[in-house]
């Protein structure tokens, strides 16, 4: 008996001692049914990179509610002495989406998420952002994620006041998802191809196998609001990052 609340007790402290007992230090999931849909946009304005319009078919995973936080990556890099200046620059922001994380920090990031949590962490696919920002099968046909109406459901140029804000002060999407158009770019797991919608296979696409530029997606607060169409492609070099990129996760049971 006494060796089960020795037990007992120590499972009640491993959150604290690993760091999850501090509030908000897990990400937030919203499940994502998967399901079949059009990605891209064939509006005679948009990029050749948006072009052709295709069919996919992405499978089911939980994707994050709001953005990887400050706070949130904060544990991260305490417990891998990782120099974390953000309290430095951005003091009073800890529930701002983190910035200035390049592909490999992010992906690092995942990393020692799932190590914690004995789950499988990592970042979307180009397919699943798209289909996630886009309401799932709930989807309106939004232009951006949430509403056509881009002042209420993201930060861009025209309302950040020339910074990033807090995640979820704007209205969620149709998935209950916040910040998916507007605030950061966000990376993506896929290698940037330009004409990939040209030879992308149909069921559960994962980018071309290599490339010089890791896929970015939803614009940011810099930005106008053309960039924070849910159908917009950009992309950055994977080893730099910049104070308008940050990124969110996703779980898959596999």
């Amino acid at each position: 008996m006494r060796q089960f609340f020795i037990l007992l007790f120590l499972c009640y402290l491993f959150p604290f001692i690993t760091g999850f007992g501090r509030k908000d230090t897990l990400p937030k999931m919203i499940s994502v049914e998967g399901g079949v849909f059009k990605m891209g946009d064939d509006w005679k304005f948009r990029k050749e990179a948006e072009k052709p319009v295709h069919t996919v078919i992405v499978h089911s995973f939980k994707i994050s509610k709001y953005p990887i936080t400050v706070a949130q990556y904060r544990v991260f890099c305490e417990e891998n002495d990782i120099i974390f200046d953000h309290d430095r620059r951005f003091k009073g922001m800890s529930n701002h989406p983190v910035t200035n994380v390049n592909w490999h920090e992010a992906l690092a990031y995942t990393s020692w998420l799932s190590d914690k949590t004995g789950k499988n962490y990592r970042l979307p696919t180009e397919a699943e952002w798209e289909f996630a920002a886009r309401g799932g099968l709930k989807s309106k046909g939004y232009k951006f994620s949430g509403s056509d109406n881009l002042d209420r459901v993201g930060w861009y140029n025209d309302n950040s006041s020339g910074q990033t804000h807090a995640v979820g002060t704007k209205k969620a999407n149709e998935l209950g998802i916040y910040d998916m158009s507007g605030n950061i770019w966000e990376w993506c797991n896929d290698w940037y191809a330009e004409d990939y919608y040209n030879e992308s296979p149909e069921d559960n696409p994962k980018g071309p196998d290599s490339a010089k530029y890791r896929v970015v997606r939803g614009g940011s607060w810099f930005n106008n609001s053309s960039n924070s169409r849910v159908a917009k492609r950009n992309f950055y070099d994977p080893n730099l990052s910049f104070n308008n990129y940050g990124f969110r996760v996703v779980l898959v049971e596999e």
